[in-house]
């Protein structure tokens, strides 16, 4: 006689999903920002081993929040490594851990007139600015 058929799975067992993760950069980055920011990159005083741009906030002036921008080299990996990551217009973008809620969604450019030129950011989350531009509140 043949052999008796295997009893039926109850619950079959379910492929594994793993989440999706949107591809969304947490900031914008323009391409006049991202050409500046090749220039300094570049420039004589970046570090030779400077890969990329680390964005953070801090504590000062006159409104709680500013924005702050340094060199990320290879040199100081230990530094960026739990930052989070991206790339716009071939520049390398690391945003700090404890900045990351307060700047999402946030366009970063970089302006030029007759009298200034900076970087400025048009922050989605921000409650208010100062007169300068130079900090805000979220």
């Amino acid at each position: 006689p043949p052999p008796p058929p295997p009893p039926p799975q109850k619950n079959p067992p379910r492929p594994r999903r793993t989440p999706r993760r949107n591809n969304l950069n947490p900031i914008i980055l323009t391409e006049s920002a991202a050409s500046r920011l090749k220039q300094l990159l570049t420039g004589p005083s970046a570090p030779t081993d400077a890969i990329g741009i680390r964005l953070g906030v801090k504590r000062r002036g006159c409104n709680g929040l500013s924005y702050t921008l340094n060199y990320a080299s290879a040199a100081e990996s230990e530094l960026w490594a739990h930052d989070e990551q991206m790339e716009a217009h071939g520049v390398k973008i690391f945003i700090e851990p404890m900045a990351l809620m307060n700047v999402v969604g946030t366009k970063m450019d970089w302006e030029e007139d007759e009298l200034t030129s900076e970087f400025t950011f048009t922050n989605p989350n921000a409650k208010g600015e100062c007169g300068c531009g130079e900090s805000f509140n979220v």
